[in-house]
């Protein structure tokens, strides 16, 4: 089953992903983690069931990371990181239930898996929607509220500068970012980092961009352009992740014996 990117209109071809990458590119992008090395080339596997899949795929490959499609449990079982992309949630979670992904992703992202959501992706991380569908189910794991088509229908998109909190000191500067019947976040846990805001107009001061622990979302798309700095945040995130796990596995605690 092919799938249509919400963005573009192109068709992506879930079979047409990045194989391994030998690390990243000379003039990788600001953020990306220099100790990649250490662990390997991430794994991050793009959920491929619907929606803008292709342009996460080459964002994640132009920063170093493999990126491969997810649209099976076992494919869910062999990757470091997630990506959600944009698309219709309410779909996406029928093909989700559909294709057994459920269960795998739910377990995994409460085990510590990072996983990114845009747009669609960021109610499909989402623990609680404030005007869900009956039947309407989230993969869950950030503490937020998010209200579906926030902004409005297809007509109302809209494209604005917005002031972002990076995590990585040497990156710097606004966001672009394109908003295409995106959700907002209506409340944030304690334990949730809000990274962005709209910054005017009638929507100004509503939540579009957090961060809890491995989990991060956006309500708009960073895979829409060229610039990757989201993407590269997340992609530390995962390596990050995998350094830890690393050291976990090659450190066990040992018993004192006399």
């Amino acid at each position: 089953m092919s799938t249509i990117s919400t963005i573009t209109g192109t068709t992506a071809d879930p079979g047409a992903h990045a194989g391994a990458h030998p690390g990243a590119e000379p003039g990788a992008e600001p953020g990306a983690d220099r100790r990649a090395d250490a662990v390997g080339v991430p794994r991050i596997g793009v959920l491929a069931v619907q929606g803008d899949v292709r342009e996460h795929l080459a964002a994640l490959t132009a920063l170093g990371a493999e990126g491969v499609t997810v649209r099976r449990p076992a494919e869910a079982e062999a990757i470091d990181g997630l990506v959600i992309p944009g698309g219709e949630s309410t779909v996406m979670d029928k093909l989700v239930r559909a294709f057994d992904l459920q269960e795998p992703l739910r377990r995994r992202i409460a085990g510590g898996m990072p996983a990114y959501g845009s747009c669609a992706g960021m109610i499909m991380l989402a623990d609680r929607i404030a005007d869900a569908r009956p039947d309407q189910q989230t993969l869950g794991g950030l503490d937020i509220t998010v209200r579906r088509n926030a902004f409005g229908r297809q007509v109302d998109s809209f494209e604005q500068d917005l002031d972002y909190a990076w995590s990585d000191p040497s990156t710097a500067g606004t966001v672009h970012a394109v908003f295409i019947r995106a959700p907002w976040v209506e409340q944030a846990g304690p334990g949730v980092e809000v990274l962005a805001r709209v910054s005017k107009g009638p929507a100004a001061g509503r939540i579009v961009a957090v961060r809890q622990g491995n989990l991060m979302a956006t309500s708009f798309h960073p895979e829409v352009g060229a610039d990757r700095r989201i993407h590269a945040e997340f992609v530390s995130i995962v390596r990050e992740h995998r350094l830890q796990q690393s050291g976990a596995r090659q450190s066990p605690e040992r018993e004192d014996t006399a």
